[in-house]
């Protein structure tokens, strides 16, 4: 039982790795938690503060963004996001869709990861239409299911649905981890790795 001695190429590997891969969360705003129906919001909350780590954790791109909070229609990014993730600036935009945002737009491009993986509330609009754009120009996008919801049930599984159809690749976020790890020879993860899991395990 023994690894290769040579690991895989990160940037060029088909699965998910800290180097071909950037994190995209969008609109995790008290406003947006608040009316999710398809999922426990303490359950979201914490799912989605494990993405965050796991960004933090692998070193990975991460891009923020948040709707109309300098317009004051809304409140900023809740605070289990922006304490981990505190070196990111989150973007801040009047586009429902964040892809028609030029900053956001830019700042994902900018990451020079063609493999996305994707958060959004909800899961019906401010993930499914970015997520389409970004795939409509050759991204491979990985929607993280149990970080999202929706403003219902039916909404939040037919947005899934029009993901899939369109050529998304969802995932769970322990499936994501795993794949980030896939060596516990990689000792300097193995810490922060144990105590993501634990730590949502316990909520």
């Amino acid at each position: 039982m023994v690894s290769f001695p040579q690991a895989r190429d990160g940037a060029s590997d088909h699965l998910l790795t800290p180097e071909n891969a950037a994190v995209v969360i969008i609109d995790f705003q008290p406003v947006q938690v608040s009316s999710i129906a398809s999922r426990p919001k303490r359950e979201l909350v914490a799912n989605i503060t494990a993405l965050a780590r796991i960004a933090k954790l692998f070193d990975m791109p991460t891009i923020l963004s948040t709707v109309n909070v300098a317009t004051g229609r809304n409140q900023p990014m809740i605070h289990q996001i922006s304490e981990v993730l505190s070196h990111v600036e989150p973007i801040d935009r009047t586009s429902i869709n964040a892809w028609e945002d030029e900053d956001f737009n830019q700042a994902v491009k900018a990451t020079g990861r063609r493999k996305l993986v994707m958060a959004a509330l909800w899961t019906e609009v401010c993930l499914v239409h970015p997520a389409l754009d970004a795939m409509h120009e050759g991204f491979e996008v990985y929607p993280v299911i149990d970080c999202v919801g929706g403003t219902s049930p039916e909404a939040h599984q037919l947005g899934v649905e029009r993901l899939i159809q369109a050529g998304a690749k969802p995932v769970s976020w322990v499936q994501l981890i795993c794949e980030l790890q896939r060596d516990w020879n990689r000792g300097e993860t193995v810490p922060g790795f144990s105590d993501i899991l634990f730590a949502v395990e316990g909520h």
